[in-house]
């Protein structure tokens, strides 16, 4: 089994210290007391009042040409004693308020290269954020103009259907994002034709970019693999992880990934493996130059980004890291210290270099608390976005290099409404956030803890259940329908997460049309917002991808050029091509090889309105 430690660690002789201390404010304090007595007397010498006017006069001239002086030498003043004196942290002036200071976001920034950090809230739309945003405030006691992050950042919204339904799903979304083109639900980074895209990472690493990818599911997931990996489908995640580690037409293409997803690199021999074979691609990737990190002992070790070695994977769980309203920081690294760890560790490695990164974040697990239906795990990993989402801003900040960063989100998930009808009746106008602050765990977490029960009797179940769990969540008022059907759930050994998540939502108000995803625009937001105003207003998802590979100013089209090289790539991608051309072959609705989208091939209703319920 692994070792919970960096193997082979690269202790750097320039290793960054300790932050700078802050600069002193420039000026000095004037005590003007027991002078008033004095100034008094002095002015009332001057009776000529021209006098008076030509001395006011001179005095402002000979104070503005001070101001001016010394904006215009703002490097004449001394570093502070001790401070470290590195590339990456410059002499500070001494007033931290000039444009001149690092951390200020109107600081000049070298424009001869650029980072760009692009963030996925997967399964996150509108709602979400309106839902998370009074959670915050009614749980941290705000004013109703105490917004979140995302909130002063938002520039416009996308458009998000597929190539062949008007309902996407994470794979054809973030195929949008990487290649820049529509594609089939289920698609990773091949177009409905069975070709392969050439991806915005993939290019980036080809035109000299250091690449990340950090995620809170696995990392063979849906959005990270189609920035580094091609399959024709989405679930062959054995495949995407042997891309990932290097077998892939380009060779290792990705420097560093952060997440999930550890059984896919074990072989099936192993504990807690999840591939389908024996290949150990950990052990391969160890050749070929990969360190691996495991555990919180392993992310502390890499000292927050400052002691990494190139290429990192850092796999902090079997399959996802926990939902944020479960996870423990003595167990699993949260987003945004994930997320301030890969910064920092990319702006460091090419602080030398004449090219920049790029990194992909995604917040994963929005999806899944949508998937699940699941408000009380739903507004603490929004909420966990929006707390990386502000790391990323301060660090965009603190950077020297030219850097932005773009959020959005592939699709909304559940089709949540900050409302619900619990009656025929007429609706009440209201919905309780208090009932999402009392749920102490997740919905997964409640049914795994049923599941895990020992007893099945179903007495022994019950009594468990009204003594052990409800309190959990701080349900007082559960009847005997609701506890019925966690009994029934555990005695037919099934899941009952979808019964908690609906004794939460219904006690708050809150409101699900599907399990699965929707067709609503999601929102994009930007910082700095004059980066991205090609992406102000609504836009088609592609148009996303279009704007990632220009901003870096990548050849992406010459990567697919060369993935497509002699036919090979049927080799490579996936065993199932023939399959999913037969099936999908009436409902791809793309034309040639621009990727025009029409709707001619939509899927037509089949009289199927009524389906059985799922509990």
């Amino acid at each position: 089994m692994p070792t919970d430690r960096v193997l082979s660690p690269a202790r750097r002789s320039s290793e960054i210290g300790d932050e700078q201390e802050e600069a002193l404010l420039t000026g000095q304090h004037v005590d003007r007391k027991g002078q008033t007595g004095r100034g008094r007397g002095f002015f009332t010498r001057w009776k000529n009042p021209i006098i008076v006017t030509w001395a006011a006069i001179a005095t402002i001239i000979i104070l503005v040409f001070g101001v001016l002086y010394v904006r215009s030498h703002p490097n004449d003043d001394k570093p502070t004693p001790g401070a470290p004196n590195t590339p990456n942290t410059p002499n500070t002036p001494k007033n931290p308020n000039t444009p001149n200071t690092p951390n200020d976001p109107k600081a000049p920034k070298n424009k001869k290269k650029r980072n760009l950090i692009f963030m996925v809230s997967d399964g996150m739309g509108p709602a979400s954020l309106s839902l998370t945003r009074s959670f915050r405030q009614f749980t941290e006691n705000l004013a109703i103009d105490d917004v979140l992050t995302l909130d002063k950042h938002f520039i416009g919204s996308s458009r998000t259907r597929s190539s062949n339904s008007l309902v996407t799903d994470s794979a054809a979304g973030a195929t949008a994002f990487s290649c820049g083109l529509k594609s089939y639900n289920g698609a990773i980074s091949i177009l409905p034709d069975g070709n392969p895209c050439g991806t915005v990472l993939e290019a980036a690493k080809a035109a000299g970019y250091m690449t990340g990818l950090v995620v809170t599911t696995s990392i063979t997931d849906a959005t990270p693999a189609c920035f580094n990996s091609h399959v024709n489908m989405r679930w062959e995640q054995d495949r995407i992880a042997e891309q990932q580690i290097g077998d892939h037409p380009l060779g290792r293409v990705t420097d560093l990934m952060f997440g999930g997803g550890l059984c896919h690199f074990m072989p099936n021999t192993s504990i807690g493996s999840c591939r389908g074979d024996d290949r150990d691609l950990i052990k391969e990737a160890r050749k070929s130059g990969w360190q691996f990190a495991y555990t919180i002992d392993g992310f502390k070790y890499l000292r927050m980004g400052k002691f990494v070695k190139f290429p990192i994977m850092g796999l902090w769980a079997p399959a996802d890291i926990p939902y944020d309203i479960d996870r423990k920081d003595t167990e699993y690294p949260s987003l945004a210290a994930m997320a301030e760890t890969a910064i920092t560790a990319l702006a460091l490695e090419t602080r030398n270099s004449d090219k920049g990164f790029f990194l992909m974040i995604e917040g994963s697990r929005i999806d899944h608390a949508g998937h699940g239906n699941d408000p009380a795990a739903q507004v603490r990993e929004v909420r966990a976005y929006d707390k990386a989402f502000e790391v990323v801003r301060r660090k965009i900040d603190e950077m020297e290099t030219e850097t932005i960063v773009i959020s959005t989100s592939d699709h909304e998930t559940g089709g949540l409404s900050t409302a619900r009808q619990l009656h025929e009746t007429y609706p009440d106008y209201l919905w309780y956030p208090s009932v999402l602050a009392n749920a102490s765990h997740s919905s997964e977490y409640m049914a795994k803890l049923l599941a895990d029960f020992p007893e099945r009797g179903k007495m022994k179940v019950t009594k468990y259940i009204n003594d052990e769990l409800l309190p959990l969540q701080k349900i007082t008022d559960a009847d005997d329908e609701e506890v019925a059907k966690l009994v029934k759930a555990k005695i037919d050994g099934l899941s009952s997460a979808y019964v908690w998540a609906d004794m939460i939502s219904r006690r708050a108000q809150i409101g699900w049309s599907t399990h699965g995803h929707s067709a609503v625009d999601v929102n994009i937001y930007a910082y700095p917002p004059e980066a991205a105003k090609k992406l102000w207003g609504n836009h088609e998802n592609t148009e996303i991808g279009e704007f990632l590979r220009n901003y870096l100013d990548v050849d992406v089209d010459a990567i697919t050029k060369k993935l497509r090289e002699g036919g090979t790539h049927a080799k490579w991608m996936g065993k199932e091509l023939d399959e999913i051309l037969e099936e999908k072959e009436k409902s791809m609705g793309v034309g040639g090889k621009t990727g025009e989208v029409t709707v001619n091939g939509l899927d037509s209703y089949h009289g199927v309105h009524k389906r059985a319920c799922m509990h």
